[in-house]
C-alpha cells in the first residue's frame, strides 16, 4: 500500500528574471491499495510527477508524509526503493547494449539472481510482446520500443509497488494493449499500482480508484462512478474537466 498524506513541495525558480518560490504541490493526499490500480489525473503542472518523485524518494517533501509498504520515505528511502518499481520515462538506457543486456544490468544492480532474471524477463517479454527486441541494440529503437524496455527494467526485481508516469507515451495501439495486459496481470498478482495518464479511456478500463489533482491539491478521489456523481456529469472526461479546471476555492 502507498499512503500519501498532506504532501507539500516548493522549488526555487527564476520567474521574469527574478528568483521566486514556485509551489509544485500544496496539499496532496491519497491511498493506493494492493491489488488495485490507482490512476492519478490532473492538468499539466498539477503536481503529479512531483508527487511520484516524492513517493520514490527522489525529491524531499517540505511537509507531509509518504509511506510505501508501511515504510516512511523520508526515514528509510533505500528500503522504499527496494520494494518499488518506477517508470518516469524511457531515458537512461544504454544505446550500445541490447534490450536484454540493459535489463540484466539493472537486475544485477538489484541483486536479482541470474536464473530469476531470465524467468522474469521471459514473462515480461511475453506480456509486453518484445521478444523480437531483446537481442537488438537500443540505439535506433522507437520511443515505444524504448518504453517497453524501460518497463521491463522497472519490473525485473518483482517490486510489490509500481509507479508509472504516463507509460503509454509513444506507444502504438498494439503496444498499449500489451501494457494493459501487463497491468491486469500485476493487479491480479496483488501489486499496488499507481498510474499517471491523460488518456481517459485507459483510466476507465483499468483504474479501480481515481485521484484528481489540480493546483497542487487533491480535489477528488474515488471510483469513476463516484467522481461522475460528484461532478454531476455523465462521463469521466466531463467530470475531470469540471473538477480539474474549476477556479480554486479561496
Amino acid at each position: 500500500m502507498i499512503e500519501v498524506q498532506h504532501l507539500s513541495k516548493r522549488f526555487e525558480a527564476r520567474v521574469e528574471g527574478r528568483r521566486a518560490q514556485v509551489v509544485a504541490i500544496d496539499d496532496i493526499s491519497f491511498v493506493a491499495h494492493d491489488g488495485r490500480v490507482t490512476a492519478l489525473l490532473g492538468p499539466n503542472g498539477a503536481g503529479k510527477t512531483t508527487t511520484m518523485r516524492v513517493v520514490a524518494g527522489l525529491v524531499h517533501a517540505d511537509r507531509g508524509t509518504a509511506r510505501v509498504g508501511g515504510v516512511d520515505v523520508a526515514t528509510d528511502p533505500h528500503a522504499v526503493r527496494a520494494q518499488l518499481g518506477m517508470l518516469s520515462d524511457a531515458r537512461g538506457l544504454y544505446g550500445r547494449l541490447t534490450a536484454r543486456e540493459n535489463v540484466r544490468y539493472y537486475a544485477d544492480l538489484r541483486r536479482v539472481p541470474g536464473d530469476e532474471c531470465e524467468q522474469r524477463l521471459a514473462m515480461l517479454s511475453d506480456l509486453l510482446d518484445m521478444k523480437g527486441l531483446l537481442d537488438r541494440r537500443i540505439e535506433g529503437f522507437s520511443t515505444g520500443e524504448r518504453m517497453k524496455v524501460a518497463l521491463a527494467r522497472a519490473l525485473i526485481h518483482d517490486p510489490q509497488h509500481l509507479i508509472l508516469d504516463e507509460p503509454t507515451n509513444g506507444l502504438d495501439v498494439v503496444s498499449t494493449r500489451a501494457l494493459r495486459r501487463l497491468l491486469l496481470h500485476l493487479r491480479g498478482a496483488g501489486k499496488c499500482i499507481v498510474v499517471s495518464t491523460h488518456i481517459m479511456q485507459e483510466v476507465e478500463q483499468l483504474a479501480d480508484e481515481i485521484v484528481i489533482v489540480a493546483h497542487g491539491r487533491t480535489i477528488a478521489r474515488g471510483t469513476a462512478a463516484a467522481i461522475c456523481g460528484e461532478a454531476g456529469t455523465a462521463t469521466l472526461e466531463d467530470a475531470f474537466v469540471a473538477l480539474a479546471y474549476a477556479e480554486p476555492a479561496r
